[in-house]
């Protein structure tokens, strides 16, 4: 969610401030709400690739047992455990 939130607000800000809209009927100046929407999408951005960085990081144990047998079967997926 984080990276497709920063590339609609980087799309806004840029819409807002390259743009020649008609700022009368608003008391604000576009150009700087546009800089800041795309600052705030390069923020989502970066904030969206950690997290999507962190969770590749993560590890899974998967301990599998047979029993009844003469050979117990044990198979781990990370190396610390």
């Amino acid at each position: 969610m984080g990276i497709g939130l920063g590339i609609t607000l980087l799309v806004v800000g840029a819409i807002l401030t390259f743009t020649n809209l008609d700022e009368s009927y608003l008391n604000t100046n576009l150009d700087v709400v546009g800089w800041i929407l795309m600052g705030g999408g390069v923020l989502a951005l970066i904030m969206g690739i950690i997290q999507n960085a962190q969770r590749s990081k993560s590890s899974h144990t998967v301990i599998e047992e047979r029993r009844g047998g003469p050979d117990v079967i044990e198979r781990r997926d990370d190396p610390r455990v």
